[in-house]
């Protein structure tokens, strides 16, 4: 098994929070990022003593820089891990998931984050959570954890249950799925997490935007509830397959603009880099 490549990220707001990391916070502390001065009586700290400015100041007082400190934010992996997550053409949904989990354990553990895992089928699945860890193979064990999952329930409705155990939380947190649940059920889960910053990493496979080659009867099963229906190929039927899926990608797209998301899509292999600019090119 090949070393994953890790990605860079950033949240785009201050974060709160005590334990030191990399990202920009509001905390007040052992840091580069001035705020303003103090006098030493207010904040007895001498190794902070800015003796230029205390020359210059009108009513020669003792000063002190005040600065910000960097600060390290609990990450999280919200996995589907569906009946729907067990399709793939060269490889699952649920294995490039794991690929992608072992990455951001990687990122993660370099930024000083905590990473942990959450799961969801029809209910959340409690048994493949992890608490948040700062460890250099959280990417690994939940990799580990979603390879030996049972992905063979009909739904993802249990989103809202594992949401629900975040909520109001200050986090980033990767809601990992296909997003083929309806989307008044996949809103009202999303609206838990209205403290953290999300990103929606929509994993679809590669022959699902387009119907399969050819004319004729093809059998069909559906891969959420197993149910098995005939499907007789023309090219209006093509036609339509391919406007179906477009119209889902613009309807998710709404619903995640209208909650001031951005949506990754990963079709086919996880791609470090493209993460990576997802996440510097946001304004």
């Amino acid at each position: 098994m090949n070393a994953p490549k890790d990605f860079h990220y950033r949240m785009p707001r201050r974060v709160g929070g005590q334990r030191p990391g990399a990202h920009r916070s509001v905390t007040a502390g052992s840091g580069q990022e001035f705020i303003a001065h103090q006098t030493l009586f207010d904040r007895p700290d001498p190794r902070r003593l800015d003796l230029r400015a205390s020359v210059r100041d009108p009513e020669q007082r003792w000063l002190v820089r005040v600065t910000r400190q960097r600060a390290g934010i609990p990450v999280y992996l919200v996995a589907d891990v569906s009946a729907s997550m067990a399709f793939g053409s060269a490889a699952t949904k649920l294995e490039r998931l794991a690929e992608f989990a072992r990455s951001l354990g990687d990122s993660s553990f370099r930024m000083g984050d905590a990473l942990g895992l959450l799961a969801f089928d029809r209910t959340e699945r409690t048994d493949l959570m992890l608490a948040p860890m700062r460890s250099r193979g959280a990417g690994l064990m939940i990799a580990e954890a979603l390879l030996r999952s049972r992905a063979d329930q009909p739904s993802s409705a249990g989103l809202a249950e594992a949401c629900m155990r975040i909520a109001g939380r200050q986090a980033l947190v990767f809601v990992a799925s296909d997003f083929h649940a309806p989307l008044p059920e996949l809103g009202k889960a999303l609206d838990l997490l209205s403290h953290a910053h999300v990103v929606p990493l929509v994993i679809w496979d590669e022959v699902e935007p387009q119907a399969p080659d050819g004319d004729g009867l093809l059998a069909l099963r559906d891969v959420e509830t197993g149910r098995r229906r005939g499907l007789w190929l023309r090219p209006v039927i093509r036609r339509r397959w391919k406007d179906a899926f477009a119209q889902r990608r613009a309807d998710l797209q709404k619903m995640f603009a209208d909650r001031g998301m951005r949506p990754f899509y990963m079709t086919g292999t996880f791609d470090a880099d493209a993460l990576s600019r997802y996440f510097f090119e946001a304004v």
